[in-house]
């Protein structure tokens, strides 16, 4: 049976990801691995270090040698670590947001980014102008900081955090062709709108990377 390990920085995304291969991969196995500490070293200094890109290149190899054929590493904050993460190993290693940022380059010609945290946003805009770039398309892109969301969500305060990306999204609405959200911890604020409260396609990262990494390991079994 083929095996996807993913590669976790909190434990409220495990069951979202546990859901959907459970619904999209029926006949792979799946492990999960949990470090917090990933993202909040990369939260406290403000950027990726390089000490985290290590770890998280460590982290892919060591789910390789349990077993895993295919890795997807599940935070955006800690992506670009998974660029260095490929160079180590010799198996598929699935960035979660890459397949999403694919779909709004070929989606829209001015891009909003919505984030609750600058840790995620900046390297979400980075990676969708480097997808653009690679395709030969010229995109636009617009980001936007939903200022207080993260900090409310971290004093538990669900309902304030809800309406601060509610407010974010709304803003760049206007203004753009499709929305991308860079945290998978947001699309239940989408999913929880009245319909036609945004006109734009909305696009999350869950979803879209498990389809990726179910693309690799169909490769893999394809030889």
């Amino acid at each position: 049976m083929p095996t996807l390990a993913m590669i976790h920085t909190s434990p409220l995304v495990i069951p979202v990801f546990s859901k959907l291969a459970a619904a999209k991969l029926p006949q792979v196995e799946c492990f999960h691995m949990l470090d917090e500490s990933l993202l909040k070293n990369t939260l406290k200094a403000g950027r990726l270090e390089p000490a985290t890109t290590r770890r998280v290149a460590s982290m892919t190899s060591l789910a390789g040698e349990a077993g895993a054929d295919v890795v997807l590493v599940t935070c955006s904050s800690i992506g670009p670590a998974v660029d260095v993460a490929r160079q180590v190993v010799a198996f598929p290693v699935v960035r979660v947001d890459e397949a999403m940022a694919d779909a709004a380059v070929a989606q829209g010609g001015r891009i909003g980014v919505a984030a609750t945290l600058r840790s995620t946003l900046e390297p979400t805009v980075s990676l969708i102008e480097a997808r653009a770039r690679l395709m030969g398309i010229e995109r636009e892109v617009e980001p936007q900081l939903c200022e207080g969301a993260f900090e409310a969500a971290s004093a538990g305060d669900a309902e304030r955090h809800d309406q601060l990306v509610e407010r974010g999204l709304l803003e760049l609405a206007g203004g753009v062709d499709v929305i991308v959200l860079a945290q998978a911890s947001m699309a239940r604020v989408v999913a929880a709108l009245p319909p036609g409260r945004i006109s734009v396609p909305i696009l999350s990262s869950p979803e879209s990377a498990i389809e990726r990494a179910a693309e690799a390991l169909r490769s893999l079994a394809a030889g």
